[in-house]
Order: structure tokens, then C-alpha cells, then sequence
């Protein structure tokens, strides 16, 4: 690269390329030596594919108090998703434990993470 660079003007987009490349290169060529990391972010940007939709869809909540509570609900949704459990069983059993009197003091067992899949295999 720094050999092509020398033949082309400095003046034009791909000097510019190359030199950004340049000065990136240690973390550009970081997967060749570390297996695990990935060449593209493709599985990242598939992970949080759902999210950046939520939050496109929150801009039509009406108003702050409106959005407020789409929010927690999109954060619940993606947590149970994160855990491995299915979000309408979960909060079909979370609404029905606190409608029964599930305690307030007891209400962190309702987190997506301490929730067990075999609450929700119970359920259904």
C-alpha cells in the first residue's frame, strides 16, 4: 500500500483511503492473529437488528410518558431474548404472577436473568 500510495496524488479520496488505512493497520489485520475475532460485524449487526427497529418504532410513541414505558418493555423483549426465553410466555407469566400477588420484595426473582425455563415450560 505505502508503494501505490507514493504513485498516486496525495490530493485525491484514495490517497486518502490508503493513509486511513495506514494508520488503522494493526487493527485492521487484528483477526489474522486472534481466531476469534471476526473478519466483518455482520453477527452484530444481526444482534441488535430487532433493537435499532424498537427504537425507529418508539419515535411514534406520543409523548416522553408514553415512551418511557416502550422502552422498558423493548429492554424486557430483548433481555428475554438475550436469556434464551420466549418473550410472550415470559410476560404472559410474569403479569399473571403479579395479578395473583407475587411480593413486591421478591419482584428481582421476575428479571429476565434470574428466570428459570422451567417457570415458563410450568406454564405452558
Amino acid at each position: 500500500m505505502r508503494a501505490k500510495q507514493a504513485l498516486i496524488s496525495q490530493k485525491i479520496k484514495l490517497a486518502a483511503a490508503i493513509r486511513y488505512a495506514l494508520s488503522h493497520w494493526q487493527g485492521l489485520t487484528r483477526f489474522i492473529e486472534d481466531g476469534r475475532i471476526e473478519l466483518d460485524n455482520n453477527t452484530v449487526e444481526r444482534s441488535i437488528r430487532g433493537i435499532k427497529l424498537s427504537r425507529k418504532n418508539a419515535l411514534f410513541a406520543g409523548s416522553d410518558d408514553g415512551a418511557e414505558p416502550w422502552a422498558v418493555l423493548a429492554s424486557l423483549v430483548e433481555s428475554c431474548k438475550l436469556n434464551d426465553i420466549d418473550p410472550l410466555a415470559y410476560l404472559t407469566d410474569v403479569l399473571t404472577r403479579i395479578v395473583n400477588g407475587h411480593p413486591n420484595r421478591d419482584i428481582d426473582q421476575l428479571l429476565p436473568w434470574a428466570y428459570r425455563a422451567q417457570d415458563l415450560k410450568a406454564v405452558a
